[in-house]
């Protein structure tokens, strides 16, 4: 498996990834995209379906070529799986759709990376329901404290959005966070991961270098080791 390098960042949410000295990126493939994994320096690979791009005609092909895809050693991860409100099918199709994901990823022992808008009960209710052996991300988060730990509680890792971890009200949310659930990403925007841990390296009292390195043992630990081996929670602020 692909892994970071010491002192690389790592962007654990990003589109289109172009190698880059001292970053290291998981390439989100949307299935319906026709992109496959590549062989750069780097860049790993997550591939799924996104709900968004999802329909009672096409969800056959798209599972079946989720399958085959997360066979490539570049792929680590499965998704974006998950459940928007705003934009897809009926919820329905949403979840027999994210139920199969969820099989690959258990099957594949690769964790699952998920897409969550407005959709928190449904969420939940397919974690008690399927009892995931292995992780799942929430990526792309924008909430409360109140909901980030709900993900956290039930073993979940949770990814922020990059606009919002950038803006200053953030900082109170992610010191309050334990450091051993969380991730920082670009989406594919036109942002520099780098900027992304300045800001809150800054935000934490911490140097970059110890920030790099708490997100460096969280990868570990989130594509190595067992979830149910990790330790428990603790704060990031000084912790």
């Amino acid at each position: 498996m692909k892994i970071p390098r010491q002192g690389d960042f790592i962007d654990i949410h990003t589109h289109v990834a172009k190698p880059a000295e001292g970053i290291f990126s998981i390439d989100v493939l949307m299935v319906h995209e026709e992109r496959s994994p590549g062989s750069e320096p780097g860049i790993a690979y997550s591939a799924g379906i996104h709900p968004w791009y999802l329909n009672e005609s096409n969800r056959r092909m798209l599972i079946e070529k989720v399958a085959e895809l997360v066979t490539h050693p570049s792929v680590i991860m499965v998704g974006e799986a998950g459940f928007d409100k705003l934009r897809g099918p009926e919820l329905e199709i949403q979840r027999m759709v994210f139920e199969e994901q969820a099989a690959i990823s258990e099957s594949g022992k690769k964790p699952l990376v998920i897409h969550c808008v407005r959709a928190w009960d449904e969420l939940f209710m397919e974690h008690k329901k399927l009892k995931p052996k292995m992780p799942w991300l929430v990526h792309g988060f924008r909430g409360s404290r109140e909901l980030a730990m709900q993900l956290i509680s039930r073993g979940m890792y949770i990814s922020f959005w990059f606009d919002f971890i950038l803006r200053p009200e953030s900082a109170e949310l992610v010191r309050n966070l334990p450091s051993d659930r969380i991730f920082l990403e670009t989406d594919g925007a036109d942002v520099n991961i780098s900027d992304i841990y300045n800001k809150v390296s800054s935000d934490l009292e911490l140097s970059l270098g110890e920030l790099k390195s708490r997100i460096q043992k969280n990868f570990r630990n989130f594509f190595v080791s067992p979830k149910e081996k990790n330790g428990p929670p603790t704060p990031l602020k000084g912790g």
